[in-house]
């Protein structure tokens, strides 16, 4: 069982890390881009969600 949660730890980690290097790409303000950031830090699984429903994006690349 232990093995299990180790894997959905990386998981969430895995998703937060790409969730803050969207955040930093994106063309929010500067304190958005905190906030966001502290967001997903504080509350990694809820703040994941909150931020894939509501957050800003990356800038798209052109």
């Amino acid at each position: 069982m232990e093995n299990y949660a180790g894997i959905g730890g990386l998981v969430v980690l895995a998703l937060d890390i790409w969730a803050i290097v969207s955040i930093i790409g994106s063309r929010a303000s500067t304190g958005a881009k905190v906030l966001w950031t502290l967001l997903v830090l504080i509350l990694p699984l809820v703040g994941f969600i909150i931020w894939l429903l509501a957050g800003p994006r990356a800038a798209a690349q052109q």
